[in-house]
């Protein structure tokens, strides 16, 4: 993993590049005034982070740039905020003080909500198998900034794990958190692909496996969760229960483990 700055090499922006390229395993290289397309000329290489001020970018030479921001999590960060009730914490359960492991972090849209509600006392893990990522989302929830404390406070609590989720669960004790949760990469795009495609580009791309969800009901004390499109099959592979929510195109599927334990 490929690191630099903009095109202004500020004291502060080389110090957190060079910081997250020690933090990462990554290479930080001085911009030096080149291009980034010339620098993945020059080092061989498909993509390059480049941290800016208040801000962390993914290029890819003639593909579009991923860019950390929390997006809808934000929204629903404040509303939970507010007291009002999200779709994926009830299908969680998911109470003030809990331990929640978030399996495929993404861009840290849900692991954002799942801290908020959290709390202080609480703590999400939140895993993510693509280095370019995760990459991403430690300068990202490091250093984002709102005009919300409670939310940017909410970031820097999550607990970042490179790794692949099945290899993660299985490291851990069991009954040793609340939930674990999935949001796989739908095999087709519900967006349009100009608003989807800089994700996939780096996001897993493969199925969820049973193995992983056998992991995660021996871990949780109280529910494993799967977001998916209505009318999917992964909901019956998997063993989960659908929980319909009306005209919603995305569900939860839950599966219980508090029962008959």
């Amino acid at each position: 993993m490929y690191i630099t700055t903009g095109d202004t090499e500020a004291a502060s922006l080389v110090e957190r590049a060079r910081k997250l390229a020690e933090t990462t395993g990554g290479t930080y290289v001085p911009r030096n005034k080149k291009s980034l397309s010339r620098l993945i000329e020059r080092y061989g290489i498909n993509e390059i982070l480049v941290v800016l001020q208040g801000k962390a970018r993914l290029y890819r030479k003639d593909a579009p740039q991923l860019e950390f921001h929390p997006s809808m999590g934000f929204v629903r960060a404040k509303r939970v905020l507010r007291g009002e009730p999200d779709p994926m914490l009830e299908a969680g359960a998911v109470l003030e003080g809990d331990t929640i492991v978030d399996c495929t972090a993404g861009l840290g849209t849900d692991a954002l909500v799942f801290s908020v509600a959290a709390g202080k006392q609480g703590r999400v893990i939140a895993c993510e198998s693509s280095l370019q990522l995760y990459a991403l989302l430690v300068e990202g929830m490091s250093h984002y900034e709102s005009n919300r404390p409670e939310v940017d406070e909410a970031f820097r609590r999550i607990e970042l794990r490179h790794a692949n989720h099945l290899d993660f669960l299985r490291t851990l004790p069991d009954r040793s958190c609340d939930t674990v949760y999935f949001d796989p990469m739908f095999r087709e795009p519900m967006m349009d692909s100009s608003a989807i495609q800089p994700l996939r580009d780096y996001a897993n791309p493969h199925a969820l496996d049973i193995q992983s969800v056998e992991e995660a009901k021996r871990v949780a004390r109280k529910r494993v969760v799967m977001k998916e499109k209505r009318g999917s099959a992964e909901f019956t592979r998997l063993g989960f229960e659908v929980l319909d929510r009306a005209n919603a195109k995305t569900l939860y599927g839950v599966i219980n483990v508090e029962i008959g334990r």
